[in-house]
C-alpha cells in the first residue's frame, strides 16, 4: 500500500495515482486526491505520512508546489523520513542510504518522463544492509525521542 498526497491538481497530480497503481500497488488517497480529505499541504502530507507511522501503508508519495512543504510536514510525522527527489538519482541514495520511505515530489518542477524515472530508482532501491548506514539511520530515531 502506497499513500499518496497531493494539494492541487496540477502536473504529477494528474498522473501519479495511475502510474503507481499502473504498477500494481494499492494506493491511499489523500488531499485533493480525496473527496473527504482537507487540500492544504501540510494536512494532506501529514495524513499520508501517519499512514506509513501507523501501518495502513509501507511507503508515501506526497506532493506540493515544490515539494519543500510536504516534505516537511511528513517528516514531522515521526518514523517517517521523507526525501525531496528531483532525479532518480536522489530517488535511490534516499532509499539506499537514508530507508526514506516517503517520497516527497514537486508538481511544478517534475515532468511525467521523470517521475517514472524517479519511481523506477525508488522502487527498484532498497534500504543498505551496511551497518554504517544502520547506524545512520538508527540515529534519526534517537533525535526524535530527544
Amino acid at each position: 500500500m502506497i499513500s499518496v498526497a497531493a494539494d492541487e491538481m496540477t502536473g504529477i497530480a494528474r498522473v501519479l495515482v495511475e502510474e503507481l497503481e499502473r504498477r500494481g500497488h494499492e494506493t491511499r488517497r489523500h488531499g485533493v486526491l480525496s473527496e473527504a480529505d482537507r487540500d492544504d499541504w501540510a494536512w494532506a502530507s501529514e495524513s499520508a505520512a501517519r499512514d506509513v507511522a501507523e501501518g495502513r501503508a509501507e511507503q508515501a508519495v506526497v506532493c506540493c508546489w515544490t515539494g519543500t512543504g510536504a516534505s516537511i510536514a511528513a517528516n514531522k510525522v515521526d518514523s517517517v523520513r521523507a526525501a525531496l527527489c528531483l532525479d532518480a538519482a536522489t530517488a535511490a541514495g534516499a532509499r539506499r542510504w537514508n530507508d526514506a520511505n516517503a517520497l516527497a515530489l514537486s508538481l511544478r518542477a517534475t515532468s511525467e518522463a521523470e517521475l517514472s524515472e524517479i519511481l523506477d530508482a525508488w522502487f527498484d532501491s532498497a534500504p543498505s544492509g551496511e551497518a554504517e548506514d544502520r547506524a545512520n539511520v538508527a540515529h534519526l530515531g534517537d533525535i526524535e525521542r530527544s
